[in-house]
Formats: C-alpha cells, structure tokens, sequence
C-alpha cells in the first residue's frame, strides 16, 4: 500500500513535466545547421527563455552572415572538455551592432555540454561570435561563487546534433603562435570553415 501511495505520488509529481513536453501547442523550438568543413552541426535555439540573443544569432543565419565564417578557437581545460569558438571573428563586412546581455541567471539556461553561448568583452559587447561548451563549463554562469565572470555569458542554445563533430574540433591542431594574451596557442590552424548556416524546417 505504501509502495504504491509513493508511485502514485511520484507520478503526479512528474506529470506537469510529462505534459509540458507532449504539449502539442508548445511551439517547436528553431533549429540551425551549420555545415562545416569538418562535418554538420545543429543547435536549437531557446528562442523564448533568450529572445534578444537568440534573435540575434538567427538575424545572422538569415542574413548569410556566418556562411564563409569559421570555428576558429578551441580551449582546452581538461582531457576531452573545455570550447570552441567561432563566428564573423569581428569582420566589419559581416558584424552587426552589439545586444544587451542576457544572463543566465535570468533565462535559467547553463553552460552544460553542448551549450551554446555568446562570446563577449563586456557585457553588452557580444555580436556575431560565439562558443560551444564541450562537456559542463558552469563557470562561465553567472552568479555562481567560482563564475570566471560575475555577469557570466550568454547561453542560447545547445548542440542537438554533430556533437562529434565539436569534439573533433576541440581535439583539432592549434598554432602555438597565433593568439594574442590569454588566446595563445588556443587558435586553429588550419581553422573550420562554417560553409552554410541555415533554418531547418520545423
């Protein structure tokens, strides 16, 4: 009798969850591909609990602007884990105007394996570059005690598909010159060339 007080209980407490996710009208969340010269890569964008950076990133894929772009950053902080970064790399022929920081202490998201997030200087800098985290970088929230950054970075999205294909990219040759500061050694030689952004269809 106990026992089965318990399921029941815990089927009502899992039952909101459940139905969130079956929801039929949730609207899909958008999806982006991204062929690269190392493979193709796909992310969900959380258009709804990040609208000013998601849209962002989507005005982007709409406009071309990553087509040619590369992955061309990867930062190593343990065996397998660590980011890469890619994007218009500040091209004043592709960079659009910088957008108001969204952290994640507001939008609830995380820096989990396949995260994707903005790359940034100050807060409020961030335009067409971003990162993905190879396994969890919770460091990079914000408002955690051992944030690197109290603002933290900007989460959008995660990797959904071709996180293989990341992986290859952390593990990919780097030039030990390259890089100025911090980004020494972290720049890829020969770098991902990001062929084609686009919308897949819902």
């Amino acid at each position: 009798m106990i026992r089965r007080t318990l399921l029941a209980l815990a089927a009502l407490l899992l039952w909101p969850a459940l139905a969130a996710a079956q929801d039929p009208a949730a609207p899909a969340l958008p999806r982006v591909a991204l062929e690269t010269s190392a493979g193709r890569i796909t992310i969900e964008v959380e258009e709804a609990r990040a609208p000013i950076t998601a849209a962002n990133f989507l005005k982007y894929v709409d406009e071309h602007r990553f087509d040619g772009a590369t992955f061309y950053r990867a930062m190593q902080s343990g065996p397998g884990t660590g980011l890469v970064q890619g994007g218009v790399n500040n091209d004043p022929e592709r960079v659009l105007p910088p957008i108001a920081h969204e952290p994640t202490t507001q939008t609830g998201l995380s820096h989990i394996d396949g995260a994707v997030s903005m790359a940034r200087y100050a807060p409020g800098t961030a335009t067409g570059d971003f990162f993905v985290s190879v396994g969890p970088t919770l460091s990079y929230d914000a408002g955690r005690s051992f944030s690197v950054d109290p603002d933290g970075f900007a989460v959008f999205g995660r990797v959904v598909g071709g996180m293989d294909i990341v992986r290859a990219i952390l593990a990919s040759p780097t030039s030990p010159t390259e890089g100025e500061g911090f980004m020494r050694g972290q720049i890829l030689e020969p770098k991902i060339v990001i062929l084609q952004a686009w919308r897949e269809a819902p």
